[in-house]
């Protein structure tokens, strides 16, 4: 809002009339103020009525134009304001919008779309929408509000339904009246119906698609539901035969005569093209008598009496410890038994025992010759014959001097060759 020239920036008393050289407001700048406080209130504060159908599209955009108005412009005077903004909708008095209602907007540089089909259950009730505006750059806000009073259709629901699958197209792409106009006029022109209209508009990340990669200008694709008064062509029943199944099942594009009319703007994948004829098929539904949401009356609260007999909880204490403890004395029973009674390496130990005690032998001789023989030198029993032999020790100095590993591997060959 652009202050009157009497009011200065920052000044304190601009908005309180108080303080130092307090200045009275002549009656026109009185009226100037009010009819300007007026209008941004009104804007502020402005409801917006709309009369959708029942079944029928409900494609309502946010224009980031009409919103600039509500923000101060940029301080440089003539420059663009091109301020980023952004939208948030919701149910008045909830967090969030209606089930039938979605909202999409790529960047805080594109319009707002608020877009879905209305139910048969909200005719006439008002469905209020609050819209809040963020600019980004000065992070002020605006609210409006929008009241869509949904309206019933005469021929709703329509009876043929047809949802397409368009590859190349995103939702916000899609909702653009001349893009969704040209649509139609292609299935107006398969279908040759004397009613048509679009039924509903989803993205096909809203069905469990994934989010295309950034290259070849891929698009995330956008299922079109589409009704119409009479029943489907023959060219829409193609999808339908043996043929075009079969070529569906291996993942190829099916033979479709109409497709030229739709091919040089809108890609239609038609194997998940949908057809539902509603003159075929049976209701289910069935009416659920409501009641008064009162529970029945069940008498008065009876607490348990006093003379409930006490349980005696020690046996089942005991039993809960003591059948865990004797289980673990028992395995600890058992290992102890295999560490300590039925060791493997006990013939092992003794063999090592005796080899380190012949190693001690060895290296006290070492240190002096002229003691007593080993006992492994000493006469012993042949293991075969059974003679006496005589010891490996001469009383030559050499046969002294020679080392006894070698002195008994030559006995041991000596033997061998007796044998």
């Amino acid at each position: 809002m652009q202050l009157p020239r009497w009011w200065e920036p920052g000044d304190p008393c601009a908005w309180t009339g108080q303080g130092r050289g307090t200045r009275r407001m002549s009656p026109a700048t009185t009226g100037t103020f009010l009819l300007t406080v007026y209008t941004i209130f009104s804007k502020v504060h402005s409801d917006r009525n709309v009369y959708p159908s029942a079944g029928v599209l409900f494609v309502h955009v946010l224009e980031r134009e009409y919103f600039k108005g509500e923000f101060p412009p940029y301080p440089k005077p003539g420059e663009i304001s091109n301020d980023p903004i952004t939208f948030n909708t919701n149910l008045m008095g909830y967090p969030d919008r209606p089930g039938w209602l979605r909202y999409i907007q790529r960047t805080p540089y594109s319009d707002g779309v608020l877009y879905g089909s209305p139910t048969a259950e909200n005719v006439g009730k008002p469905t209020i929408i609050e819209i809040t505006a963020y600019n980004r750059r000065t992070f002020e806000t605006a609210r409006h509000n929008l009241i869509i009073n949904i309206m019933s259709a005469e021929d709703f629901p329509l009876p043929y339904q047809a949802e397409f699958f368009i590859k190349n197209m995103n939702v916000e792409e899609m909702l653009a009246s001349e893009v969704l106009g040209d649509f139609l006029g292609a299935v107006k022109n398969v279908w040759q119906p004397e009613r048509l209209n679009a039924i509903n508009i989803t993205s096909a990340l809203d069905r469990g698609g994934r989010v295309p990669l950034p290259i070849n200008d891929m698009k995330e694709g956008v299922y079109v539901m589409v009704g119409a008064d009479v029943p489907f062509s023959s060219c829409l029943r193609e999808v339908e035969n043996p043929q075009n199944q079969l070529r569906c099942s291996q993942e190829m594009e099916p033979v479709i005569t109409c497709d030229k009319k739709f091919r040089t703007q809108f890609y239609i994948d038609w194997c998940k093209i949908s057809l539902v004829d509603k003159t075929k098929q049976v209701s289910t539904y069935q009416e659920v008598i409501r009641g008064e949401g009162i529970l029945p009356d069940g008498g008065e609260y009876k607490p348990p009496s006093d003379s409930l007999k006490s349980r005696d909880y020690y046996t089942d204490f005991l039993i809960t410890l003591a059948v865990p403890s004797a289980v673990a004395l028992v395995l600890f029973l058992i290992l102890a038994y295999i560490m300590c009674c039925r060791r493997e390496g006990v013939i092992q130990l003794v063999h090592h025992s005796a080899i380190q005690k012949s190693t001690k032998e060895l290296r006290d001789m070492s240190k002096n010759r002229e003691i007593a023989w080993p006992l492994s030198t000493l006469p012993v029993f042949h293991p075969v014959t059974g003679e006496l032999i005589r010891p490996l020790h001469a009383d030559s100095y050499e046969s002294t001097n020679m080392p006894l590993m070698q002195t008994q591997q030559r006995f041991s060959f000596d033997n061998f060759s007796k044998i």
